[in-house]
């Protein structure tokens, strides 16, 4: 192999301190972010990093420190929307801090699946652990075993108040639009997302004198939502609901599928909302008013958590209306 072709190995901490004129010492404290270092060396270390295009590595960066700079993540049902985005959005938040990830996945009803992600995450020498799609059962068991890191979980928390907040908007709008008989299409009982959707939904049908006309359940999937469908479209047909608030865009585009192939007209005999905008959500015949909440946002607020014990809040959650939903007839 020639000279022309030989890979030149990348540089080094000796030879960005050997450019900025300083110590190996100080590049790493410039490295690992140390206070009281003077702004102009920070500079001279910053630049020719710049210069030799250095790559900080997480893995040396943690020697010496208390810190390894690494996030644990523990999800559920992981194929859903929901949690896919969670995750997306939690790793990028971690590199915005200049943090990784180390992610596993748990059944949340098999303790020995929770179990074996724990023990996979924390073999990371993780700095704190952030929950994604947590149940109810999953966080408390967590927090009860005591494992020495700061715990956050994704809509949960502050999370948690835009989620309500979500919720209760969804539900206003179709006050708004004269609904008086509005049902409710929930995801599983055990889960943070929908305790928090729930509740928002109710607290806002309770402030204009109502409550749910019918509730039904699915799994989050739009399957789901499409084998609930023959149920809403008899109680639509009986007159006892003219509008219903899913728990997530993939249900409500399966019981507006299902609802299709019935003859119940959306939004002209049942008014539909939705709740996470997915990105599909406006290509939906019709295309679905939704809530769009702060994913990212939430994210940032977990890793500021587990890292630095910092309380951010949350942006406030959307409508996104669009056709689904329109004013009652009835």
């Amino acid at each position: 192999m020639s000279d022309a072709t030989r890979p030149t190995r990348p540089a080094g901490v000796r030879e960005v301190a050997r450019l900025a004129g300083v110590s190996t010492q100080t590049v790493s404290r410039v490295i690992n972010d140390y206070p009281n270092i003077r702004p102009e060396t920070r500079a001279r270390v910053v630049e020719a990093m710049r210069t030799l295009d250095y790559r900080v590595n997480n893995a040396a960066r943690a020697l010496g420190t208390a810190s390894t700079r690494t996030i644990g993540v523990i999800a559920t049902d992981a194929t859903l929307y929901g949690p896919t985005v969670g995750i997306a959005a939690l790793a990028e938040a971690a590199r915005e801090a200049g943090l990784w990830i180390a992610t596993a996945y748990a059944d949340a009803g098999d303790p020995e699946a929770i179990d074996r992600a724990i023990a996979h995450v924390l073999a990371q020498g993780i700095d704190g652990l952030v929950l994604v799609a947590p149940h109810e059962r999953m966080v408390s068991a967590l927090r009860e075993r005591g494992l020495g890191v700061p715990i956050a979980a994704l809509h949960a928390d502050a999370g948690a108040r835009a989620q309500r907040e979500g919720a209760a908007l969804a539900a206003a709008h179709l006050t708004e639009l004269g609904h008086r008989r509005i049902g409710r299409l929930g995801g599983p009982v055990d889960w943070l997302e929908e305790t928090a959707r729930a509740q928002g939904a109710s607290d806002a049908l309770d402030a204009a004198g109502l409550s749910v006309a019918r509730q039904w359940r699915g799994d989050w999937s739009a399957r789901s939502g499409a084998v609930r469908a023959p149920e809403v479209a008899a109680a639509a047909r009986a007159g006892e609901l003219t509008a219903i608030l899913a728990a997530n865009d993939q249900m409500a585009l399966g019981l507006m599928a299902g609802l299709a192939r019935r003859g119940v007209r959306v939004p002209e005999d049942l008014a539909v909302v939705g709740f996470d905008d997915n990105p599909d959500a406006e290509f939906y015949a019709p295309a679905l008013t939704t809530v769009r909440v702060d994913v990212l946002g939430d994210a940032r607020r977990c890793v500021a958590a587990v890292v630095g014990g910092v309380s951010l809040p949350s942006a406030p959650a959307q409508l996104i209306v669009r056709s689904s939903s329109a004013a009652s007839t009835a």
